[in-house]
């Protein structure tokens, strides 16, 4: 996965670092949405709730052509994005 960090449209939030978005993305329990939203289907953006490998929840919204990731907006969860990771997560780990 490749991320293409130049030029970012959102002012950074500064208890993030690039790494921290990237390694979200390769949480195994990720979850990826396409918005239902005519809004943002003209450009094909993407949700991604993901942890880092400190722990952080991340939601990004992104672009990508298949090759590159192009992060447009980057955030520690809201409560209501760390309720919905947290239930796939139970339930994909359930027995």
């Amino acid at each position: 996965m490749e991320f293409d960090w130049s030029h970012l449209p959102f002012e950074w939030d500064p208890s993030l670092t690039p790494r921290d978005v990237e390694e979200s993305f390769e949480d195994p329990f990720a979850l990826r949405l396409l918005p239902d939203s005519p809004r943002f289907a003209a450009q094909a953006r993407f949700f991604n709730l993901g942890r880092s490998a400190s722990g952080i929840g991340i939601f990004s919204l992104y672009r990508t052509n298949g090759k590159i990731f192009r992060v447009i907006v980057a955030r520690p969860f809201v409560p209501g994005e760390q309720f919905l990771y947290q239930r796939k997560l139970d339930q994909a780990l359930a027995p």
